[in-house]
């Protein structure tokens, strides 16, 4: 058997971080080489850099004094039950980092986990609670025969992620869920309108549910439900199909297989995450040009198209990103897509950027406008000029106000050429001058509107008409403020150089400094 890698902290609070673990002080990088039990009345010698578990530690000096022999057994960590007090100072002087772990999160479940994660000491962590790592359909079967009821256990959307044996002997409601994999939307609503979800997850222990009423010739038996949790998250929940509560006995023992099932879905949902950020390491780097990544994601030697996704919700931005990956991968097998900081990156080997930007409308008319989500659409060009074109698109539907949402930098060159003269204008610090200098300090000092005046008569390219509609004023009352604006500004208006000079400085310069002013709107 190869030698894995040590895993670090970080590794650990990356898997398990959002859900047990809090680091409380120390350093994520350091490296993890096994997972001890804290005993107050032993001495062992501990494996170098050992992760400690501090069951029952909770006076603070008796902490320190744990921290400093620690140290000197140059351990990686100590985890304590949360709340922590702990003298920071004493762990900096240490060097042995501190992680809280959540409270309602058993000791048992993260010594599990935190073997499983790190496979240390074990041979590749290939069962969990004596069933194969990650096979809830193990897991509902092997439920099912201790309650002698079909089972299914469900995430938190009732989404059913695995099923039993022994569906046929439940109700037309069950039948249905399995085969749609998702409980019906008009079961689910009548239990959330009776309740039980609240109950559910507000207990660790079984909830009995009545039979929902239905009409002939549907069948309905009742359900025995236990939620799934981790500490204080719950992960989803197990339902089984019921003729009567179940016995005391057979309580017990659906709590027991909720605890399971617990670390099977930490286990998958850990091994997920490591996927998607080797996918991410991986994508990353061949964004930035490297040829060995571009190999292993088997796009080397191919026209790539460089696809950039933002959403605006933080929340939504993993699971949209699934979503493209696997939309991607069903259009061009080869594909490859990852989120990368707040942006979700493709590559696909498109043969053109028109069909690569058709994909990527076909893509948001399935998610639909609420997720806001758009899609900017690189040239087929080198990597990383293609990843630059596509950043360089995606920036300018993320600033305008416009309702595209796909585009080429083709199709939106100018906005983007404007948006980088922005930068290099802040950059240097530079300062409206000349006629809108003039004309912006009049409007502040006369409560004026000559530069809402100017920029309506440029973008309506001098036609007094359309400008003043635009402003809500009379034609006559227009051309007044527009002689107006031309004495106090110093503004030669039927100079071609004077008007570009001054369209430039409204889309550039004034553009936070003056009422109605956007880079979207048309010069």
């Amino acid at each position: 058997m190869t030698q894995r890698p040590r895993a670090s902290l970080g590794r650990v609070l990356d898997d398990l971080g959002a859900t047990l673990l809090e680091l409380v002080a120390g350093d994520p990088d350091t490296p993890i080489g096994g997972v001890v039990i804290h005993d107050p009345l032993d001495d062992p010698v501990l494996p170098q850099h050992a992760l400690v578990l501090g069951v029952g530690l909770h006076d603070p000096e008796e902490i320190a004094q744990v921290l400093r022999d620690l140290g000197r057994q140059h351990a990686a960590g100590l985890v304590l039950r949360s709340p922590v007090t702990v003298d920071e100072q004493t762990a900096d002087e240490t060097g042995v980092a501190v992680l809280a772990l959540t409270r309602g999160a058993t000791w048992d479940q993260l010594g599990i986990l935190l073997r499983s994660v790190l496979d240390v000491g074990v041979a590749e962590a290939e069962t969990l609670g004596g069933l194969p790592a990650g096979d809830l359909f193990a897991l509902a079967n092997a439920t099912a025969a201790l309650l002698d009821a079909p089972v299914t256990i469900e995430d938190r959307s009732s989404r059913v992620l695995a099923f039993s044996g022994r569906q046929d002997e439940a109700d037309t409601a069950r039948v249905e869920t399995v085969l749609g994999r998702q409980v019906p939307e008009r079961y689910s609503r009548q239990l959330s309108e009776r309740g039980v979800f609240r109950q559910l997850y507000r207990s660790d222990q079984p909830v009995y549910v009545a039979p929902i009423p239905v009409a002939e010739p549907e069948s309905a038996m009742p359900r025995v439900a236990v939620a799934v949790r981790a500490g204080d998250e719950v992960l989803g929940s197990i339902w089984v199909a019921v003729h009567e509560p179940l016995s005391a006995e057979r309580s017990e023992a659906l709590r027991d297989a909720a605890k399971v099932v617990a670390l099977h879905m930490l286990r998958i949902r850990a091994g997920a995450d490591v996927e998607r950020r080797l996918r991410a390491d991986l994508v990353s780097t061949a964004l930035d040009g490297s040829r060995e990544s571009l190999d292993r994601l088997g796009l080397a030697d191919r026209t790539l198209v460089v696809l950039a996704l933002a959403v605006p919700e933080s929340s939504e931005r993993q699971r949209m990103a699934d979503a493209f990956a696997m939309h991607l991968g069903a259009v061009f097998p080869r594909s490859a897509a990852a989120l990368v900081s707040d942006v979700t990156y493709g590559l696909v080997p498109a043969d053109s950027e028109e069909r690569a930007a058709r994909v990527a409308q076909d893509f948001l008319d399935r998610v639909g406008e609420r997720s806001g989500a758009v899609i900017g659409v690189g040239t087929a060009v080198r990597l990383p000029q293609a990843r630059a074109s596509a950043d360089r698109a995606l920036r300018v539907l993320r600033t305008s106000r416009r309702a595209q949402r796909v585009a080429r930098l083709a199709d939106v060159q100018v906005e983007a050429l404007l948006l980088e003269l922005r930068d290099l204008v802040e950059a240097r610090g530079e300062q409206l001058t000349g006629p809108i200098a003039r004309l912006v300090a009049y409007d502040r000092e006369h409560n004026a509107a000559l530069v809402e005046t100017l920029r309506a008569w440029l973008d309506a390219f001098g036609d007094v008409t359309t400008a003043a509609a635009a402003a809500y004023v009379h034609p006559n009352t227009f051309r007044y403020r527009l002689r107006r604006l031309a004495e106090v500004g110093q503004l030669d208006l039927s100079d071609p150089d004077a008007r570009f000079a001054a369209m430039l400085q409204l889309r550039v310069l004034a553009a936070d400094t003056v009422s109605g002013g956007s880079l979207d709107a048309p010069c």
